[in-house]
């Protein structure tokens, strides 16, 4: 029987490139998105075609009401998304919590699913500096795994892959291109209009146009 996994799926190039990993390597792959309050919503919209695209054979939606708490400018509407400035101070598109709130619900899915695979697009090379990307987290979540749920106490080792953590945008791009992902379907921009362009100065643009051009491969992001 094929191995279940769960990819956190946002639609962007990282998590496209995921389920593509995931999907060569044999993964019954099940898909779960999140509408939590973002400005850049209309990501989900295109997580929903790229999961119709990919055949998975699951993808679920859910809603969170993690922009109530603000503190982000992603949710907060008195907070504007700043151009990339190259600081490594942790920027304020940090959504606090965010990927523990996202894996938590992927491990409970996994529960029900009898999964043990958590796939996540996290990655600490070409990154905005967020805590909840980077190695040391990840490990400490397979911990929370073991010891807060029902199957992990029975033995079941939960895994959480980021099999983009160690690797710049560009060896990303490469890997997805090898892999068949065509990346015009995907979006990243923090401030993507409801048409899905790009407005190619945040921090998540600067950082995918930079590996479109070091992978030495047309960017096929529209931008407003």
């Amino acid at each position: 029987m094929q191995k279940k996994a769960i990819i956190l799926f946002s639609g962007g190039l990282d998590s496209t490139t995921c389920l593509a990993i995931a999907k060569a390597q044999d993964f019954q792959c099940y898909t779960l998105s999140f509408n939590y309050g973002q400005k850049h919503s209309v990501e989900v919209e295109h997580a929903k075609r790229l999961a119709d695209f990919y055949g998975v054979a699951e993808h679920k939606i859910l809603s969170l009401p993690i922009g109530d708490l603000a503190g982000s400018s992603l949710t907060d509407k008195k907070l504007a998304v700043a151009d990339y400035n190259g600081s490594s101070d942790i920027p304020s598109t940090y959504v606090p919590a965010r990927n523990t709130i996202f894996l938590s619900f992927a491990l409970a899915w996994a529960e029900v699913l009898d999964a043990a695979d958590i796939i996540i697009g996290a990655n600490h090379v070409d990154y905005s500096g967020y805590p909840d990307c980077r190695p040391d987290y990840l490990q400490a979540f397979e911990q929370v795994a073991k010891l807060a749920t029902k199957r992990g106490r029975e033995g079941v080792i939960f895994t959480i892959h980021a099999p983009l953590l160690n690797m710049n945008k560009a060896e990303i791009i490469q890997q997805g291109l090898q892999l068949g992902v065509d990346y015009s379907k995907t979006i990243s921009c923090y401030r993507a209009d409801d048409k899905g362009r790009a407005c190619g100065s945040c921090d998540s643009c600067v950082f995918r146009k930079k590996g479109f051009k070091e992978a030495n491969t047309e960017d096929p992001t529209v931008y407003a």
